[in-house]
């Protein structure tokens, strides 16, 4: 395995982390931090694993309203609302990284988030996440 692989994996292990905490979080009053500790201990995460989770995370949550408004207007026919609790997820460190993570090409984060709508919710989820995310990434400035 290269660098650059096994980089990219850790990377995508960080994403798959804040799935997972950004889905925990939704609907509730948890702390985002006791969520981030107890999934990155539940998936064995390394410290820059769950760094690079926490980073997506926190991001999504601070910038939740300039990241939910790029999301709807991209949905066009559908609600933020209206989606399921995974696609949001998904959908929102997506978003995230293509406004403010702006070192990690868009092809990357398009790619990732696909994956990630594909394995846990399905094909045609990601085929979804697939247009909105790229919506967002011809409109970003």
């Amino acid at each position: 395995m290269t660098t650059a692989t096994h980089g990219a994996g850790r990377r995508r292990r960080g994403r798959e982390l804040a799935l997972r905490v950004l889905f925990e979080l939704e609907g509730t009053t948890k702390d985002a931090n006791w969520a981030l500790d107890y999934q990155a201990r539940d998936l064995r995460a390394a410290a820059d694993v769950a760094t690079f989770g926490r980073r997506i995370v926190l991001g999504c949550l601070a910038n939740v309203g300039a990241v939910d408004a790029a999301i709807e207007d991209a949905s066009e026919h559908w609600a933020l609302a209206d989606l399921g609790k995974v696609e949001r997820a998904v959908l929102r460190l997506g978003t995230y990284e293509l406004l403010y993570e702006r070192a990690t090409p868009v092809a990357v984060v398009i790619d990732e988030s696909v994956e990630l709508a594909k394995t846990y919710a399905g094909e045609e989820a990601s085929q979804f996440v697939n247009g909105v995310m790229g919506q967002i990434a011809r409109r970003r400035a």
